[in-house]
């Protein structure tokens, strides 16, 4: 297709004029600029448009006066697509691709997504659950509006809004020697049995926690799952890290899992949202982030325990 729309406007313009000079008049374009378009979409689709009536303006030719009335569809449309274009800009509606990292999404996804929709009944929520590496590549693609993430491994091209610091926690079963205790060191658990939660970026901020202490951790087994991970140690195969601690304290097949502080000062996870900084942000994005950073708080994150938040 080697026509505009701007010859379709200017065809139509002088249709519904009957004449050059005053489509020229209505529209606010050259008379020589309109006949140019016309001429130019009358060789393009190889039919006469107009029969020119000396000083008595145009009239449509049998086959001008259908094509007329598909251009003028046509030129609807396009407006159609202004229309739609705009309400995504200016109106809290339409489809918001939401990513999150699989660690975090049973927890914070459902309940945030069903208050932001019945906040905004017009908006949709599509989740992305993936790990950091795929999500922060998604961002940069367009492919995610927002991810609910950590601040792992962020350039300048990825804007962070941090929202609550999450510290790092054993876990243990209830049979586990340290189960009983208040809290661990780094050096206690270092020789103890790991299931390590093996995802990009998050295996690496785990592992780095220990070789700023000097120590290896005795990783005996490494799943990307985090339910089977907290099954395993459920059972007694060893204890896990995490920051996002679930308001559950079960394993999926019933038995149960303690959360242990460790002490001492170690880099804590900063959850928040990222979204690209080259994304313009419609009306939709703007109020998701803010919904989002309304309901996520060192008061309360969906779905994880109360008291293991602490202030940035």
């Amino acid at each position: 297709m080697r026509f505009t729309l701007k010859q379709l406007e200017y065809f139509v313009a002088a249709g519904e004029a009957g004449s050059i000079a005053r489509a020229s008049e209505r529209i606010h374009v050259s008379q020589p600029a309109i006949s140019t378009a016309i001429a130019q979409l009358e060789k393009e689709l190889n039919v006469q448009l107009f029969l020119r009536h000396h000083a008595q303006g145009l009239s449509l030719t049998p086959s001008g006066t259908s094509l007329f009335a598909e251009a003028r569809r046509v030129l609807e449309q396009a407006g159609d697509l202004y229309a739609v274009a705009s309400a995504s800009v200016e109106e809290v509606r339409g489809q918001l691709r939401l990513g999150c990292l699989s660690t975090l999404a049973p927890m914070i996804v459902p309940e945030l997504t069903l208050s932001f929709t019945t906040a905004f009944p017009a908006g949709r929520i599509a989740p992305v659950i993936d790990h950091q590496e795929h999500l922060l590549a998604g961002l940069r693609r367009a492919e995610i509006d927002v991810a609910i993430t950590y601040d792992l491994q962020l350039s300048e091209d990825i804007a962070f809004r941090p929202l609550v610091a999450l510290p790092v926690h054993a876990l243990v079963g209830e049979g586990h020697p340290l189960a009983r205790r208040p809290s661990t060191t780094l050096q206690e658990l270092a020789s103890l049995p790991c299931v390590l939660l093996d995802l990009p970026f998050s295996r690496e901020y785990f592992l780095s926690l220990f070789n700023q202490e000097k120590l290896s951790p005795n990783v005996a087994y490494r799943f990307s799952q985090i339910d089977v991970i907290r099954t395993m140690v459920a059972n007694g195969y060893g204890y896990t890290l995490m920051n996002a601690v679930p308001r559950s304290d079960r394993a999926l097949d019933g038995r149960k899992l303690v959360p242990i502080r460790i002490e001492g000062e170690h880099r804590p996870m900063i959850l928040g949202l990222a979204t690209a900084t080259a994304l313009n942000q419609t009306k939709l994005l703007q109020a998701f982030i803010q919904h989002a950073a309304t309901c996520i708080s060192i008061g309360y994150i969906p779905g994880m325990a109360r008291d293991i938040v602490k202030s940035l």
